[in-house]
């Protein structure tokens, strides 16, 4: 499995609160760093449960991925309004492990899955 693959199906998972594959791929130092606030694994999954009861995450895309890095991108939606941003992720690694994450999203003023081959539905 990509790395890619293996995060995203981390996101997945952690959507329906399980943290099993992010414990497995991530090291014991890892570090999120999320609109500006520095967190470490603990913290990180903790806002990761409170986001996902209120948003949906929809598709990722690749932007860049290698050995030691990964950069991917994705919409989200909040689950009780017509609300949507985007976001970059970066993710760095060390022997194969999540050392660190960085995160920044932008608010936009439309619907991303408007005029797209998916929906909000697949996600949720």
């Amino acid at each position: 499995m990509t790395k890619a693959k293996q995060f995203e199906a981390a996101w997945r998972q952690m959507c329906r609160g399980d943290f099993t594959l992010l414990d497995e791929i991530t090291d014991p130092s890892f570090q999120a760093k999320s609109q500006g606030i520095i967190v470490d694994l603990e913290a990180y999954k903790g806002i990761i449960k409170a986001l996902t009861e209120s948003i949906i995450i929809g598709p990722f895309r690749v932007i860049y991925e290698a050995d030691e890095f990964l950069c991917v991108h994705r919409y989200s939606k909040f689950r009780n309004a017509e609300i949507f941003d985007a976001s970059i992720t970066a993710v760095s690694y060390k022997d194969q492990k999540i050392i660190s994450q960085e995160s920044r999203r932008e608010e936009l003023d439309y619907d991303p899955s408007e005029g797209q081959d998916w929906n909000w539905e697949d996600y949720e």
